[in-house]
């Protein structure tokens, strides 16, 4: 066990390792800026059922939860630049981007559909009943409710996505686990590196649980107190004075 595993190579690969992140963690923030943006636009198709773009949309979302990101990655990779030839001069890192936003794109899309269609229909009578087009509705009456009720499944998606960014190494990028087997092969000893991986991820999913924790308990609905009617007093109503008959003058 002593030669299996040894301390002194995880100290040693500790700062390696960590150097190796800033690649993960643009990997994570480039891919849910694009999931976002273009699985909210993929919601709206399919809520609004634009003709063709809704049907695509189904499509294309069924694809990519049917079938393993790794077959994603290597479907980008070699599929794009046949396709499109002035694509055959990207980087590497640059198809890692374009697969996890489109993967994290479908799963978006789904999270912000079902939480769009949460909000009540009464929501949307209600500002066409004063006037605001559809845009507006949406801008200012649903958007703002469904953001709020994401909350707690987009922080899932994106702490899941750290994780899936340990298969970027596929394609040769180096990032935590690229770094991980590089130095493995040059020590022939992985179990170290893998440790040090583990514990990084660790600790990031937990930040990042902890961060979304926090903007849920920050932007929750609060419900406010309703102020207690104060108690009427009832007073007796003042009893009229009868009203003399005029004297009779004979």
């Amino acid at each position: 066990m002593a030669d299996f595993f040894k301390w002194e190579y995880v100290v040693s690969f500790f700062p390696k390792i960590l150097s190796a992140l800033p690649i993960t963690l643009l990997i994570v923030v480039v891919a849910s800026m694009i999931g976002m943006s273009l699985g909210l636009l993929i919601a709206f198709l399919r809520i609004e059922k634009v003709p063709v773009l809704s049907q695509i949309s189904r499509v294309f979302v069924s694809f990519i939860r049917g079938t393993p990101i790794l077959v994603q990655l290597f479907l980008v990779f070699y599929g794009l630049p046949t396709l499109f030839e002035s694509l055959g001069s990207l980087n590497k890192i640059d198809y890692v981007y374009i697969t996890y936003g489109l993967n994290t794109a479908a799963f978006f899309s789904e999270i912000f559909r079902s939480s769009i269609l949460s909000v009540p229909a009464s929501q949307k009578e209600a500002a066409a009943s004063i006037g605001l087009t559809k845009l507006q509705t949406y801008r200012r009456v649903i958007l703002p409710q469904a953001v709020r009720i994401a909350l707690p499944a987009t922080g899932t998606m994106i702490v899941n996505l750290l994780q899936d960014t340990s298969l970027a190494f596929s394609l040769g990028v180096i990032d935590v686990i690229g770094k991980v087997r590089a130095l493995g092969a040059l020590t022939y000893h992985s179990l170290e590196g893998y440790f040090i991986a583990a514990l990084i991820f660790i600790v990031l999913s937990i930040l990042l649980e902890q961060v979304f924790a926090w903007l849920g308990r920050r932007y929750q609905f609060q419900s406010k107190k309703v102020a207690q009617p104060k108690k009427m007093v009832h007073f007796q109503p003042l009893m009229k004075p009868e009203k003399k008959l005029p004297k009779i003058v004979r």
